[in-house]
């Protein structure tokens, strides 16, 4: 054990003198080192600094982009979407916005290649999970598409895992899985039972098995929380119609008539006779 102790010592002691000449060169070498690491320090921060900010150009285009998308103008979208892209090509949420977009322009190969690549960036990012799983649904693979949902839903950090059961219960009942589809509707209600969609959908469900007086109550708890569309007044239309309320049949009807006076559902309110 003492060898290796005796020997570091006896190089230490031999270069003491010995190595005197080689001192000074090695102090030359330090400063060559220690103005390269400088340099290397500098480029770093300046190249810091230049990702900073284009992080942060990716970010503005991505929030403008987004807002665009809200705004159905997809072609401005999908410009200032490409912008962030470019800007920081690993900012994971512009992969996902730019495949809502192109799904929304129709361009399926491109809105699944953006889809994977940000899944590729983050396999368990549930906001693309959710997001793939309606593009899948739409281009019919319900199977996979239920999958990517209930993947969504599982991760216990996502704050709102009622939408994607509710697309999961949405995209079964455009499969004929009308059972499928209330489960995981009252799954989505369980979590939040204002979600509007889920309340909406559980009301025509209701309404097709003739079961009217839960219809009724699914359609004014969906009336509570989101405002009128001619889908939700044209339903609670025909369900006071079967339960005999002519009073909220004429009340939705003229809403219906009024507010939506050009929509398929005016048209047939106008062929049913009904007022």
């Amino acid at each position: 054990m003492q060898q290796p102790g005796l020997i570091f010592i006896f190089i230490t002691i031999n270069c003491i003198s010995a190595c005197a000449p080689l001192t000074i060169a090695g102090m030359a070498g330090q400063t060559l080192v220690s103005t390269a690491l400088n340099t290397a320090v500098a480029t770093r921060e300046e190249n810091q600094i230049k990702a900073g900010q284009n992080h942060e150009i990716a970010v503005a285009n991505y929030n403008v982009g987004v807002e665009y998308i809200r705004r159905g103008n997809f072609d401005k979208a999908l410009d200032r979407l490409i912008r962030a892209r470019d800007a920081d090509p690993e900012y994971l949420p512009v992969y996902n916005a730019l495949g809502v977009t192109y799904q929304n322009m129709e361009a399926p190969d491109k809105a699944e290649e953006n889809y994977k690549k940000a899944l590729k960036l983050d396999t368990g990012n549930s906001d693309t999970l959710n997001n793939y799983g309606q593009f899948l649904c739409t281009t019919e693979r319900a199977a996979d598409a239920d999958q990517y949902f209930m993947k969504a839903a599982a991760n216990p950090l996502y704050q709102t895992p009622e939408i994607p059961y509710t697309n999961a219960g949405i995209c079964a009942q455009l499969h004929e899985q009308q059972d499928q589809a209330v489960e995981y509707f009252n799954r989505a209600l369980s979590l939040n039972p204002n979600i509007p969609a889920a309340l909406l959908q559980m009301s025509e469900i209701s309404y097709s098995k003739g079961n009217y007086s839960a219809a009724r109550d699914y359609c004014k708890r969906y009336l509570n929380v989101s405002g009128h569309t001619a889908r939700s007044l044209w339903l609670g239309i025909r369900i006071e119609h079967e339960l005999g309320d002519k009073d909220a049949v004429s009340s939705y009807a003229m809403l219906l008539r009024n507010d939506f006076p050009k929509t398929d559902e005016a048209k047939l309110l106008k062929e049913s006779g009904l007022r």
